[in-house]
Protein backbone atom coordinates (compact mmCIF):
# COMPACT_ATOMS: atom_id res chain seq x y z
CA UNK A 1 0.00 0.00 0.00
CA UNK A 2 1.35 3.40 -0.73
CA UNK A 3 2.51 5.92 1.57
CA UNK A 4 0.70 9.33 2.68
CA UNK A 5 3.82 10.74 0.97
CA UNK A 6 3.57 8.87 -2.36
CA UNK A 7 -0.09 9.49 -2.59
CA UNK A 8 0.47 12.99 -2.08
CA UNK A 9 3.54 13.20 -4.74
CA UNK A 10 1.11 11.27 -7.05
CA UNK A 11 -2.06 13.85 -6.45
CA UNK A 12 0.29 16.83 -7.22
CA UNK A 13 1.59 15.26 -10.04
CA UNK A 14 -1.89 14.79 -11.58
CA UNK A 15 -2.88 18.24 -10.64
CA UNK A 16 -0.01 19.55 -12.36
CA UNK A 17 -0.88 17.22 -15.82
CA UNK A 18 -4.37 18.82 -15.58
CA UNK A 19 -3.57 22.38 -15.66
CA UNK A 20 -0.99 21.06 -18.54
CA UNK A 21 -3.60 19.44 -20.51
CA UNK A 22 -6.09 22.49 -19.80
CA UNK A 23 -3.74 24.72 -21.12
CA UNK A 24 -2.66 22.86 -23.95
CA UNK A 25 -6.57 22.40 -24.83
CA UNK A 26 -6.56 26.36 -25.20
CA UNK A 27 -3.92 26.56 -27.37
CA UNK A 28 -5.47 23.43 -29.42
CA UNK A 29 -8.66 25.13 -29.09
CA UNK A 30 -7.47 28.83 -30.28
CA UNK A 31 -5.45 26.83 -32.82
CA UNK A 32 -8.71 25.23 -34.46
CA UNK A 33 -10.58 28.29 -34.35
CA UNK A 34 -7.76 30.38 -36.57
CA UNK A 35 -7.68 28.00 -38.78
CA UNK A 36 -11.13 27.51 -39.90
CA UNK A 37 -11.51 31.35 -40.30
CA UNK A 38 -8.49 31.57 -42.49
CA UNK A 39 -8.57 32.38 -45.82
CA UNK A 40 -5.90 30.15 -47.75
CA UNK A 41 -6.07 32.38 -50.99
CA UNK A 42 -4.75 35.97 -49.58
CA UNK A 43 -1.56 33.79 -47.33
CA UNK A 44 1.86 33.60 -48.76
CA UNK A 45 2.76 29.38 -49.54
CA UNK A 46 4.76 28.98 -46.30
CA UNK A 47 2.01 30.15 -44.20
CA UNK A 48 -0.75 27.84 -46.13
CA UNK A 49 2.07 25.24 -45.73
CA UNK A 50 2.16 26.05 -41.66
CA UNK A 51 -1.24 26.13 -41.90
CA UNK A 52 -1.84 22.61 -43.35
CA UNK A 53 0.51 20.96 -40.92
CA UNK A 54 -1.46 22.54 -37.58
CA UNK A 55 -4.69 21.54 -39.50
CA UNK A 56 -3.81 18.07 -40.01
CA UNK A 57 -2.52 17.77 -36.24
CA UNK A 58 -5.55 19.41 -35.15
CA UNK A 59 -7.58 16.70 -37.71
CA UNK A 60 -6.03 14.00 -35.71
CA UNK A 61 -7.40 14.42 -32.29
CA UNK A 62 -10.05 12.71 -31.29
CA UNK A 63 -13.35 13.68 -31.66
CA UNK A 64 -13.86 14.35 -27.94
CA UNK A 65 -10.37 16.18 -27.50
CA UNK A 66 -11.08 18.45 -30.54
CA UNK A 67 -14.65 19.13 -28.75
CA UNK A 68 -12.84 19.60 -25.01
CA UNK A 69 -9.73 22.40 -26.56
CA UNK A 70 -13.27 24.05 -28.68
CA UNK A 71 -14.87 24.15 -25.60
CA UNK A 72 -11.82 25.14 -23.63
CA UNK A 73 -12.07 28.78 -25.66
CA UNK A 74 -15.85 29.05 -25.84
CA UNK A 75 -15.32 27.88 -29.72
CA UNK A 76 -17.52 26.49 -32.16
CA UNK A 77 -16.56 25.06 -35.70
CA UNK A 78 -19.60 25.54 -37.77
CA UNK A 79 -19.87 24.11 -41.13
Amino acid sequence: MPNTNEINMLRTELELLMRERQSLLKVTGAAAGLIAEMDSHDLPLTTVEAADLLATTINSLSEETLQDALGAVNAEIVD
